[in-house]
């Protein structure tokens, strides 16, 4: 025997937002270096929003220790406190960005314009000056050592760590053509061989296609900063009988507080006075404000519309539903799909393989191509250097991503990962639980009928349930009370489970349960046809009989949502095979799966039943999605491909899958597939495009067809394109959503 002592090692998260990387491969560096840190369990780098998320063991590793070690990379790093402050990291790389544009603007402008000299066949005037070697110096020296610093501190920090980057390709070829064109002047050559605008030019260019990249891909982080602004700063709290105006994050649980019309519900909370309508468009992706009164939940950044509410806290700061959101979208955001490895394969390479090709491309060129011209075989190898550069490749999976999740989080569609995201899309079979994913999840009244008037039986039978907490009791009292019906006091009120209930109502001896219950005193239903027909639909039916004479029968039934028909269809007609797994009984899983045309059913399905089958589904071969939205359906939910969670359903199923949808309406299932498709079909179009751009331009470059200053202008505009065509993202239309982008403004 031995013993042992098990130390439970708690892990906590990090964001971190990085500055100073230019491409993929920095991103790849920082996330290398972070994760080989002792205590460091997983370590992601975003080089499209400029961020780690680092999950890590506590006390074995400090948030100052990850910093200090993207610093001895190369980079800064800090960890906001929130939200804003990452928008104004951003924002001030951008304004830096500005500046050293306009600044290399000016500069390179007067050398752009001796590039007119340069070509053959078109008379543009140079002033003189302009041409004097020196002047050019003057003017290329600030560019290549100020404004260019940046790439040279880069491409010494990588080269440093043993590997390569974009600021090792633009060092080299804007280097190269500085240092030839000094040497030249040096020797006392004339401006007809100098390439002083040559590098010049090419870095102006290079930090104007970082300033569209920034600027662009702060858009595609948009989502986060909107649904940020969604939330009000001040809330109206009664303290003391005493209405005061306090920030949001002095609200604490259990305050109240008031909320007029056209104001934004500030936290999560329950109605507890007023009536009026809640704009959740931004949760549910449904533009049709839904009713408020009294006991109903609010969730905050939804809008009240029409009526004064007052409302009493129940979560507050992080803890609302809200705050779940941005967390989810920035993991969501932050997180690397499986297809980027494609991208990230290629990048650790491509560097030096780039730079083996334009050393190639030269030592041809001056060899065998144009023999004795260096200045030929200069230029061949800076184009190469500069058209070769893997920004675009690094863009185009976390571009995509940031737009796509951004989007399906502004139709209630939360993905908790990249991963997630691409595996949806690649779904053939969705299994559903019944209760709460495609029926409402409780008990309502469905038809009344009998020997006396309708709104007497329901008058009668409320009556007499009102004492019971029974669920069919609650249905028929809940549905007198949305029919206006005023309820009598009983007497004698004695309930018989599973049979019924006896009482006196009015001096008449009341009776309202089961068909034996009522024949326990003699009383018949009738010929039972209505019954029948009744159960057969899956219905619960109850008999009511006063003094001893049969008056007529209830039906309750969980009803099917009314948009779970609809969903269904999308999901056919997205290729998907639907199969129905509940633990309720047969006769009412077949006719609620052919109210809405459910493909497969199996019922009186236990929790682990349910696990069960979504294995066999896998092991037969398909790519399976589950949704649920009980704490019984969470083995099945970490246990299927995709794992769907109802927005209405228990925290435990919310944790266990890996999407969450913000409704209650099947439909999200269908819109997170839907999101899913369209965001790697536009991830496989920017890959496409990025190694299409690469392979075309490298060897036109390579064979002098290709003037190194139009090279930095492709380059450049190749990172805009895949950006820009990842921002179509945020334009796309899930579904039949209703909701549009300006609405989460």
């Amino acid at each position: 025997m031995h013993s042992g002592r098990c130390w439970l090692i708690s892990t906590v998260q990090a964001n971190i937002q990085i500055t100073g990387m230019t491409c993929a491969t920095c991103a790849l560096r920082i996330e290398k270096g972070l994760s080989k840190m002792p205590g460091v369990e997983n370590a992601t780098v975003n080089f499209a929003t400029g961020s780690a998320h680092v999950t890590y063991a506590d006390h074995q590793v400090a948030t100052d220790a990850m910093l200090a070690r993207i610093h001895d990379l190369g980079y800064e790093g800090v960890i906001p406190n929130e939200e804003s402050e990452i928008t104004q990291i951003k924002q001030k790389e951008v304004r830096k960005l500005r500046r050293r544009l306009i600044l290399s603007a000016v500069l390179s402008a007067p050398l752009l314009w001796t590039m007119g000299s340069h070509i053959p066949g078109l008379h543009i005037f140079v002033p003189q000056i302009l041409m004097n070697p020196w002047v050019q110096l003057l003017l290329a020296s600030p560019v290549q050592f100020i404004i260019g610093f940046a790439f040279y501190r880069g491409a010494f920090r990588a080269l440093s760590n043993a590997t390569a980057n974009m600021d090792v390709l633009v060092a080299l070829g804007t280097s190269a053509a500085f240092f030839y064109s000094l040497f030249l002047a040096l020797s006392g050559h004339s401006h007809q061989g100098l390439y002083f605008e040559t590098s010049a030019v090419l870095i102006t260019l290079i930090v104007f296609g970082k300033f569209l990249e920034s600027v662009a891909t702060g858009r595609t982080s948009g989502a986060i900063e909107k649904l940020m602004k969604l939330q009000p700063d001040r809330a109206s709290v009664v303290r003391d009988g005493t209405e005061i105006q306090i920030s949001l994050d002095q609200v604490v649980k259990g305050d109240r507080i008031n909320i007029r019309p056209g104001e934004r519900i500030p936290v999560d909370g329950r109605v507890i006075d007023g009536d009026s309508h809640v704009d959740e468009s931004m949760f549910t992706g449904e533009s049709v404000p839904v009713h408020k009164r009294k006991g109903d939940s609010l969730l905050a950044g939804t809008m009240n519309t029409n009526g004064a509410l007052q409302m009493e806290a129940d979560k507050v700061g992080r803890d609302t539903a809200l705050a779940a959101v941005v967390r989810a979208v920035e993991e969501a955001q932050g997180s690397r799909a499986p297809i980027q490895r494609v991208a990230d394969q290629i990048s650790s390479v491509f560097v030096p393989v780039v730079v083996l090709v334009a050393l190639a491309a030269g030592v041809l060129s001056y060899l065998i191509f144009v023999p004795g011209e260096f200045a030929s075989a200069l230029e061949r190898a800076i184009a190469v250097l500069v058209i070769a550069c893997p920004c675009a490749l690094g863009l185009a999976t976390p571009a995509s991503i940031m737009a796509g999740t951004g989007r399906a989080a502004e139709a209630g569609v939360l993905f908790r990962g990249g991963e997630h995201l691409e595996a949806a899309g690649a779904l053939d079979l969705i299994i559903l639980d019944k209760t709460g994913t495609v029926t409402m999840g409780q008990p309502a009244l469905t038809e009344v009928t009998g020997e006396i008037p309708e709104s007497e039986i329901l008058r009668i039978a409320a009556s007499a349930e009102t004492s019971s907490e029974h669920p069919i009791a609650q249905a028929i009292v809940r549905a007198a009370s949305e029919r206006s019906i005023v309820t009598s006091p009983v007497s004698g009120f004695k309930a018989t489970p599973g049979q019924g209930i006896a009482a006196e109502l009015e001096g008449k001896e009341i009776l309202l349960g089961t068909e034996a219950w009522l024949a326990q005193s003699n009383i018949s239903p009738g010929d039972g046809t209505a019954s029948a027909i009744l159960e057969s639909q899956g219905k619960t039916v109850v008999y009511l009989a006063v003094d001893g004479r049969y008056a007529g029968l209830l039906a309750i039934s969980d009803q099917l949502k009314p948009s779970s028909a609809a969903a269904i269809q999308r999901l056919h007609e997205l290729g998907l095979e639907t199969y129905m797994v509940t633990g309720d009984n047969e006769r009412a899983a077949r006719w609620i799966a052919s109210q809405c045309g459910i493909d497969r059913v199996a019922a009186r399905v236990l929790p682990e039943g349910k696990a069960r089958i979504v294995s066999e589904m896998k092991q037969a071969g398909r790519k399976v999605g589950m949704v649920g939205d009980g704490i019984n359906d969470a083995p099945a939910l970490a246990t299927a491909d995709t794992g769907f969670a109802i927005g209405t359903g228990t925290d435990v199923a919310m944790e266990a899958a890996d999407v969450s949808l913000m409704s209650g309406d099947l439909g999200g299932v269908a819109d997170a597939i839907e999101a899913s498709r369209r965001t790697m079909r536009n991830i496989r179009q920017n890959l496409f495009w990025a190694l299409a751009y690469n392979s075309l331009g490298i060897p036109i470059a390579a064979a002098g067809l290709l003037a190194p200053w139009v090279a930095g202008a492709a380059m450049a505009m190749s990172s805009v394109s895949v950006v820009t065509n990842a921002l179509r993202l945020q334009r796309m239309k899930i579904g039949n959503r209703t909701v549009r982008r300006e609405e989460v403004s």
